[in-house]
């Protein structure tokens, strides 16, 4: 998620439980919650409605192009890498999120990501490498898609420069082994970070941080985390944990300097938000 708004199948890791504080309403939402409400098409919606709503879909999907949320060292505010962002030219739906929700209604999820990973992956193959990684979010969906690990799809021939998004916000426990799955990615040569952490089903059980490269905490867990003892106590456990591991943790959402601060003092190594810059087109900031 953003403010816009090593393998070991052996063992699942330590297990560290964090109550999830009520989300608060993101600026913008982005590819990847897969948590908004949405109707299915096993209700009755008229046929009408959902013509209209694919239209709606593959007009966006055709008109697709993504900007990037800059991520940086927390210590130095240096450039670390990028998040991927989803945008669309045609305002048929007016912003990401409604996009995604047409997606997940219309049982399109595979066709959207898999040209959001297409248009990541141009704009990547075309990017000097001292733009660092990019972050790129998955829907649990896409795990299904025999494409994510097929060694010929246009986001594998950039892996080394990836680090693909798995959210811990929805759960499809006892449907897909996810460790077995971050395996095959990390055969590709793609990193992998959870996202959400603190949010939702967020659980280090389900991925430990022996399975990740980077967590990034769930922008209800930042917002004001300067004023909660409790989130910086939660926080704390993170990163004294993740850095046990070797796992970066990535602080998202930050607004504020005090947030940042904060979030430097508790040991986040990376941050992002609207303190470090907005979204935008690649790669427009001067970072």
């Amino acid at each position: 998620m953003s403010s816009e708004q090593r393998t070991d199948t052996a063992q699942a890791g330590p297990m560290l439980r964090i109550p999830s504080p009520p989300k608060p309403e993101d600026r913008e939402s982005v590819f990847a919650s897969g948590t908004s409400p949405q109707l299915t098409l096993n209700e009755k919606t008229p046929g009408s409605e959902l013509r209209e709503l694919e239209d709606k879909l593959n007009r966006c999907v055709a008109t697709l192009a993504m900007h990037f949320q800059p991520i940086v060292h927390a210590s130095t505010r240096a450039r670390f890498g990028y998040e991927a962002l989803m945008r669309s030219s045609d305002r048929a739906l007016p912003h990401p999120g409604a996009i995604l929700d047409a997606a997940e209604r219309l049982e399109r999820i595979p066709t959207l990501g898999r040209a959001v990973r297409s248009a990541t992956a141009k704009v990547i193959a075309n990017a000097p490498a001292e733009r660092g990684v990019i972050f790129i979010n998955l829907h649990l969906l896409d795990l299904f898609d025999k494409q994510l690990t097929s060694p010929f799809s246009p986001l594998a021939k950039v892996a080394s420069r990836c680090v693909l998004e798995i959210t811990e916000r929805t759960s499809l426990e006892g449907q897909i082994d996810l460790r077995y799955r971050v395996a095959e990615l990390r055969e590709l040569g793609f990193r992998i970070a959870i996202d959400d952490l603190g949010g939702g089903h967020a659980r280090m059980g389900t991925f430990s941080p022996l399975d990740t490269d980077f967590v990034k905490l769930d922008m209800s867990l930042v917002r004001d985390v300067d004023k909660h003892p409790m989130k910086q106590r939660l926080i704390r456990s993170v990163t004294e944990l993740c850095r046990q591991q070797g796992t970066k943790v990535i602080g998202e959402g930050v607004e504020t300097e005090a947030e940042a601060k904060v979030l430097v003092d508790l040991g986040c190594d990376l941050l992002q938000g609207y303190l470090i810059a907005r979204p935008m087109p690649p790669f427009a900031d001067p970072i």
